[in-house]
């Protein structure tokens, strides 16, 4: 699952940066710029979402033993 989650985060990484060149930092909010906002924001929160649960997966391990 660790590697699993690893994978997942690099990919959401990608997508940031990948994101970040499509967004034009003279007008953000709009045309392609946004949807480059909200697709860095999902990322973003994706990356939270899976140290969040590998924490937790952590913890459920440590409170096993």
């Amino acid at each position: 699952m660790k590697i699993f989650t690893t994978i997942l985060i690099f990919i959401a990484f990608g997508l940031v940066i990948f994101n970040l060149t499509l967004l034009d930092f003279d007008k953000p909010f709009e045309g392609n710029s946004m949807a480059a906002l909200i697709g860095i924001s999902a990322s973003m929160c994706a990356i939270l979402i899976l140290l969040i649960f590998r924490m937790s997966k952590k913890i459920e391990e440590k409170s096993k033993n």
